[in-house]
């Protein structure tokens, strides 16, 4: 007997569903079944891709869904009312059961979401026309009913349900699972069925396909709710026979009820919903009486060809002939009405100010120029309309604006008000489990040690465009094959995370993707509410269709892109016009000024749109661009698979390879990239004149090659070559030309793309060249979130003599500003939201009192801005940054920080209170502020203070002291590497940022350092030979001066070093060394050797926008793999991947060293699992003293040392408890001190570390969802054996811990003598978030930093 199966879950029923559609369906069609339902959980995300998978199966697809009933009413949020919810499944009968499905889910999102997706019974009775419903699993209405409160309770839902479908679609629903309460169900639900002459069908519940993938939904299970699957209590399914059962399953389970598995067959033949496209949905664009959207779009397109090209070029053959064309061919696809609504997009954007582009292939067309839409001239510049809309192909046209990234919400929000809210709507996106991210999700829930799982991981090749699954790393990585063979569990790690990868684990919304609809939304897509990061969204629900299916169902979509480019040439340009009257815009701003083009070619490219980074701008500087056109072809070659073309892209620039054609015919298409096929529309020219292709049939024919389609390329390579001999070419030569094509898919870009950008690109050059202050001053502001960018583009400012002030409360603004001075050049003054924990309320209050004028004093300030309102952590940052050096000395300041504050209260409270109008001027002469004496700042500390709330030394830099020394010493700053040659000598120095050692392939250890000098970061590599030799010389803050070879074939530069020596500044002032560096000596000539190229370097260039930050727990990218040519041949060992985030150095294991690790407190709570493998398997502990520690074995197999505890702690204590000062001067929190009984731990020699602990305040901030509990920071803190050092290293920790608004708390576990001590905070706060986490990692260490959320009794 056959069998449909009606309950059904995919991969989309997010918490617990992991069947893939395409394998579910063809297992059902395996199974022999007819038809198959989709019942997801309170969504219909994955309907279309079943609707087609079935449709291509041959098997009829069941659209359904598993709503959630609402306790009471969809409304209703009370917490111990209406957290429960019930199941109900629901399937579409027909279209407008299919509509009504639509509704339901949509609104269960926006309006019943409350823990789950919910509605009620008076939504549902209103949306139950064609929709046959079931009583449900274990966890519906009708069972629950039956379970808690009896069947008089069952019977009156039973009557409802009967009332609102009819007894011809309800059906009551049995399940056969060996769970002991669902047999007692059954018979109760059978039982009461004969009041209704009920009709019964039998489901499976499916969440699985195949009896062994029950492992796998558990996993998935676990992965989705943060448990171990050894966790006896975590949430989970208790049997493994949720899976797709065959028919004779299911009648063998059945048999005594046949009708239930024969009405499974009769509900799907009843059930008929076609999702099949309909055409297009445009919405309706109003135009003007008189016109109609054809003729409109025309007379805007005459007018935009009057302004553009001018009266004397609107008669033009060649360009009236292109405008016919593509208006004929707009209208013949039926689009006028989407060049007239994307139109009116960039009008609103140009009459409100917005700067905007459109990107991609829409610069091919002369419509969308002429409508003012694009800013590159087609025809001119070569490009091809049908790359953009081929008549061919009837699709959708695409066009992808790009807004100013701060004013993008404004159009969303225009959009949404001109179509209706109910018209529009954003795009959902799904997060699916890579081959890392399955590796490390399925390695926590394992519970394997996170060393291991990483390095598993971390063995996955990382190419950029390109994903790497676990099966073709097995093949391709040779030690991770050698891993999966050798080691058990790892082994089974790989297997099962093989078979996890590419499940679906989350939703979230498309960057800037927005469906515009001609009806509302609802009525073609069911909708979504906001996913977490888009809630600040004008536009306020998403789509539950990902895009390709929202296009698939001609429904139009808009990308509303931010561009940050924008952003800051606007307000460059605004500054421009400020300060010297001159406007200028996209419209205006030349690409022909020869300057901007040398400018660039000296490498001064930081903050210059597509041509920034060492990589990129080491060949600006080799190619010298003399034209728009050749900035554009370096857009268009810098990327993986044509990088490494531009090596000889640049010798036949310069004359210095022979251009070879191997046809005469393709030397007119090919000539301007000198004989290289760079873009797709050359290819398709080719096409055209070779082979006598159509320009439809030549982007067919790109399309098949981009694609790899094998049988169409086939088609097309017999189509070509026939044409080509057709037209007097040999047959050989036409192979070899179109063999020469199919290698063109690597590395094939879009002409119109590239075009487009190195318009924009050579723009920004422009203003940086002739308007420098305006341009890094806009640039500064824009990127004033991103600490690294502005550490970067400060040093820029700097090297190109450009003085960047430090923020002071009496000239800064909210942005960064330009503060001209009388008889020197003008200067940068920073911006006070570019300070860490100042957000934009406080520097408001600042800028508005200041209007009248500068603070004078100390009183002047604390009375004319209410302190209150600025808050004690923002007015501390402030201070550390030296915004309030006028007003007295950081110190002093900070001693009398509660008294400011006590002070300017009673000042506005008195004001408020009206107080001073009787007092008049006595009320000013009380509670003057004397700031008391203060111990001068240490200089180190505040500069510390400057880097950690600034994101770099503003004052100075600790390198100041030894600047005239290592001048004299060095060859290159950091600034100077990317001009260097592959392999020449050099010299550099710098402090010492961060360091780690790795093992090699043969078990020996090496070193990455990581040096900052005054310009910016270096990075060394210390082979085996140099890392036994100098390891001992390397610690966080030395300054240290590396001698070695520049190794430029992997990216960006790297030293791979020779010699390695401590910098003492007492002994190197006295010696008498002429400088070895000379400003400018070491630029890279225009052309060089071949083999001085490094092409091989091309396979991991540095893109300018790579990729987003790394989540919390995320992988860091792997950085670029040295070139095997670098290696130093005496070691006989190739270099490994350079770490991204080098932390603490791990020495090489030698036999005198030994390093322990933490053992766990028998005593205590212990922590949730992965945060107890983040501190329990630490690496390798380290000492930077020279002499090896001595201890007798690892501390898991040896006695722990035993010794007395202190009986109590003071001032005189040598341990580190006894170093903090019992009676904290104010403004200094102390510090809660527990310690563990001792001879738990062994640790290494922790020396004693005196320091003090500021107060940072209240908390400034509370974590962004409401019910998110706290979590507990730990950090473990061990010595480097400097006291000084360690003193400095804890205040930095502190001091970034506090830096960061939260509401979390965080602890310090310190090691010394033998034992461990607890340092708890109780009044401080910090809020966890990925940046944090990483600057943590730097500072103590890789394993050192953990956290789990702090249980609330």
């Amino acid at each position: 007997m056959s069998f449909v199966h009606l309950h059904v879950h995919s991969q989309y029923s997010l918490l617990d569903g992991f069947s893939n559609i395409k394998k579910l369906v063809s297992r059902a069609k395996e199974l022999g079944m007819p038809a198959v339902a989709l019942t997801d959980h309170g969504t219909m995300y994955g309907v279309i891709e079943f609707f087609n998978a079935a449709k291509a199966a041959e098997i009829k697809p069941i659209i359904g869904l598993e709503a959630y009933m609402a306790s009471r009413r969809m409304q209703d949020r009370d917490p111990k009312l209406d957290k429960q919810s019930h199941h109900l499944l629901l399937l579409a009968q027909n279209q407008t059961g299919y509509q009504n499905l639509l509704k339901i889910a949509s609104a269960a999102q926006l309006e019943g979401f409350y823990y789950y997706p919910r509605i009620d019974h008076d939504f549902l009775e209103k949306h139950s026309e064609g929709i046959i419903a079931t009583s449900g699993c274990m966890s519906a209405e009708i069972p629950r009913a039956l379970r808690e409160r009896g069947p008089e309770e069952a019977r009156r839902l039973l009557d409802w349900y009967y009332e609102v479908f009819g007894p011809d679609n309800f059906y009551i629903e049995l399940q056969r699972h060996d769970i002991s309460e669902l047999e007692s169900i059954n018979r109760s639900l059978l039982q009461l069925g004969k009041r209704y002459n009920a009709r019964y069908i039998a489901t499976n519940d499916v969440h699985y396909i195949n009896r062994q993938d029950a492992r796998l939904q558990d996993i998935l299970l676990a992965i989705q709710t943060g448990a171990l699957i050894t966790d006896p209590n975590r949430f989970r399914m208790s049997v493994d026979t949720f899976y797709l059962r065959s028919p004779d399953e299911m009648s063998k389970l059945f048999s005594e009820i046949p009708e239930a598995l024969a009405n499974t067959l009769e509900i799907a033949d009843r059930c008929t919903v076609d999702l099949s496209n309909k055409g297009y949905h445009l919405p309706r664009f109003p135009v003007p009486d008189g016109f109609t959207a054809e003729t409109y779009l025309r007379k805007l397109c005459e007018e935009g060809m009057r302004r553009r090209y001018g009266e004397h070029r609107v008669n033009d053959p060649v360009l009236r002939d292109r405008l016919e064309y593509e208006l004929s061919v707009i209208h013949q696809m039926g689009f006028d009405a989407y060049f007239l609504i994307v139109w009116d997009l960039c009008r609103y954007a140009r009459e409100n100010g917005i700067w905007y582009n459109a990107r991609g292939s829409a610069a091919g067309s002369m419509v969308a120029y002429t409508l003012d839409i694009t800013l590159v001239e087609p025809v001119g510049y070569g490009l091809i309309f049908e790359r953009f809309l081929n008549p061919g192909r009837i699709s959708m046209p695409d066009i992808d604006m790009d807004f100013q990234d701060d004013l993008r919400p404004r159009l969303m929000e225009y959009c949404a008000q001109k179509y209706g809210d109910d018209k529009v709507a954003q795009i959902i996106t799904f997060g699916t489990l890579g081959a890392k991210a399955a590796i490390r999700d399925v390695g926590r829930v394992m519970d394997i040690p996170l060393a291991e799982v990483d390095r598993v991981a971390k063995l996955i090749p990382g190419i950029p465009g390109k994903s790497v699954s676990i099966s073709e790393a097995l093949e391709q990585v040779p030690e991770l094959k050698k891993l999966y063979q050798e080691t058990d569990y790892l082994r089974d790690l790989i297997d099962t995370a093989a078979q996890m990868e590419g499940a679906v684990r989350n939703a979230g919304t498309h960057a800037a993707g927005v469906v515009i609809t001609d009806e509302p939304v609802v009525n073609y897509v069911p909708l979504n509410r906001p996913t977490s990061g888009s809630e600040d969204s004008p536009i306020k629900t998403v789509t539950q269709f990902e895009m390709s299916i929202v296009e698939s169902l001609g429904l139009l979509k808009v990308d509303f892109l931010g561009l940050r480019t924008l952003t800051i040439m606007a307000r460059a340009c605004k500054l421009i016009e400020e300060r010297t009257g001159e406007k200028l815009g996209l419209h205006n701003i030349p690409i022909d000024d020869p300057e901007t083009y040398e400018f660039i070619s000296k490498g001064h490219t930081a903050g210059i749109f597509q041509l920034e980074g060492t990589g990129m701008t080491r060949y600006v500087m080799q190619m010298q661009p003399k034209n728009i056109d050749n900035v554009i072809a370096m857009v268009a070659l810098y990327r993986p698979g044509p990088l490494e073309f531009i090596p000889t892209y640049i010798k036949r620039m310069h004359g210095e390879e022979q251009i070879q054609y191997r046809h005469p015919k393709l030397e007119p298409i090919f000539k301007e990239t000198y004989g290289i096929p760079v873009y797709q529309e050359q290819i398709m020219r080719a096409a055209v004149e070779l082979a006598g292709y159509t320009m439809s049939e030549s982007d067919e024919l790109r399309k098949v090659i981009a694609k790899k389609q094998k049988e169409k390329l086939a088609k097309h390579r017999e189509k070509f070559i026939n044409g080509a001999v057709e037209r007097g070419m040999s047959r050989e030569i036409a192979e070899a030309i179109f063999s020469d094509w199919e290698e063109f898919a690597r590395y094939g870009f879009n002409k119109s793309h590239a075009a487009d950008y190195g318009i924009i690109a050579v723009q920004t050059a422009y203003l940086k060249t002739h308007y420098t202050v305006e341009y890094m001053t806009a640039l500064l502001s824009a990127e004033k979130n991103n600490t690294d960018k502005v550490a970067e583009y400060v040093a820029d400012c700097r090297s190109m003599g450009i003085d960047v002030l430090p923020p002071d409360i009496n000239t800064s603004g909210w942005d960064f500003t330009i503060e001209d001075r009388p008889g020197q050049k003008p200067a940068i003054r920073f911006g006070m939201g570019a300070i860490k924990n100042v957000g934009q309320g406080p520097v408001e209050l600042i800028m508005e009192a200041s209007k009248d004028g500068e603070f004078k004093s100390l009183n002047d300030f604390i009375r004319r801005v209410d302190l209150r309102a600025v808050g004690k952590r923002a007015l501390e940052c402030l201070i550390k940054v030296g915004a309030l050096d006028s007003l007295g000395s950081r110190p002093a300041l900070l001693e009398a920080l509660d008294q400011i504050i006590s002070v300017s209260a009673s000042h506005f409270k008195a004001a408020q209170s009206g107080q001073l109008s009787f007092f008049g001027a006595f009320a000013e002469t009380v509670d003057e502020i004397v700031l008391p004496f203060a111990a001068s700042l240490d200089k180190r500390e505040q500069l510390e203070w400057e880097k950690e709330l600034l994101g770099l030394y503003v004052s100075d830099h600790p390198l100041s002291p030894y600047h005239s020394v290592l001048r004299r010493k060095i060859t290159h700053f950091s600034g100077d590497l990317g001009e260097a040659r592959d392999k020449e000598k050099v010299i550099v120095a710098g402090m010492v940022t961060r360091f780690r050692n790795h093992q090699t392939k043969s078990g020996k250890a090496m070193g990455f350092v990581t040096l900052e000098d005054i310009r910016g970061p270096i990075e060394l590599v210390l082979f085996p030979r140099v890392w036994d030799k100098f390891s001992t010389l390397v610690g966080i803050d030395r300054v240290l001066l590396a001698e070695g070879k520049v190794d430029a074939a992997g990216g960006d530069p790297k030293i791979l070093v020779d010699l390695l020596k401590e910098v003492n500044l007492d002994e190197a002032a006295a010696e008498d060394v002429p400088s070895a560096y000379t400003p400018g000596a070491f630029a890279v000539p225009a052309s060089q050797p071949e083999e001085d190229l490094h092409p091989e370097w091309a396979s991991e260039p540095q893109f300018v926008h790579s990729e987003p930050p790394p989540s919390f727990g995320s992988e860091p990218a792997a950085a670029a793999e040295l070139s095997p040519a670098a290696a130093a041949p005496e070691d006989d060992d190739s270099v490994p991947y350079g770490p991204d985030d080098w932390h603490l150095f791990e020495p090489p294991v030698e036999e005198d060293f030994w390093f322990p690790e933490v053992m766990p407190d028998p005593q205590a709570e212990p922590p949730a699992a992965e945060e107890n493998r983040a501190v329990g398997e630490l690496h390798e502990e380290y000492t930077s003293s020279p002499k090896p520690l001595k201890t007798a074995a690892r501390a898991a197999e040896v006695e722990p040392v035993q010794s007395e505890a202190p009986a109590s702690i003071h001032p005189g204590s040598t341990d580190l408890a006894g170093s903090l000062n019992p009676e904290p001067a104010p403004g200094i929190a102390e510090a809660s001190l527990s310690r563990w009984p001792a001879g738990e731990t062994v640790a290494p020699h922790f020396l004693s570390m005196p320091f003090y602990v500021s107060s940072a305040g209240q908390n400034a901030g509370a974590r962004a969802a409401e019910n998110q509990s706290p979590q507990m920071v730990s950090v473990i803190l061990r010595s480097c054996g400097d006291k000084q050092r360690d003193a400095r290293r804890i205040k930095r920790i502190y001091g970034t811990l506090v830096s960061y608004p939260g509401n979390d708390k965080f602890s310090f576990t310190v090691f010394e003598g033998g034992r461990r001590f607890l340092l708890e905070f109780p009044n401080d706060t910090t809020g966890i978030c990925p940046e944090l986490i990483r600057k943590l990692i730097n500072l103590a260490g890789e394993g050192n930093v953990s956290t789990e959320p702090i249980k609330i009794l």
